[in-house]
């Protein structure tokens, strides 16, 4: 497995639901790269575990927090072991 891949679950709160949050997640996921996924919480908030190197993973959250819809107030980041895993999956709750 290559080191420079980490791994985050980040939780993102602000305006993220019912305005394409995932949608624009798993687009900027295929577009840089990464792997892992995205789901709606009960709480309004999203998940997405997140796979790549720091860039990749940087460059993903700059492109959902880009949406004119979306509005990133904070997120709550831990970081994660690697894992073996293929794609980037959009979960339900």
């Amino acid at each position: 497995m290559n080191e420079m891949l980490i791994r985050k679950r980040i939780v993102f709160h602000g305006r993220v639901q019912g305005v394409g949050f995932r949608y624009q997640a798993r687009y900027a996921a295929s577009q840089y790269g990464v792997t892992g996924w995205v789901r709606n919480n009960y709480d309004y908030t999203v998940t997405m575990e997140i796979q790549g190197t720091r860039e990749q993973i940087d460059q993903v959250i700059a492109a959902i927090d880009q949406s004119r819809f979306i509005r990133i107030t904070h997120m709550d980041v831990i970081q994660l072991p690697v894992k073996e895993e293929h794609g980037f999956r959009t979960l339900g709750y």
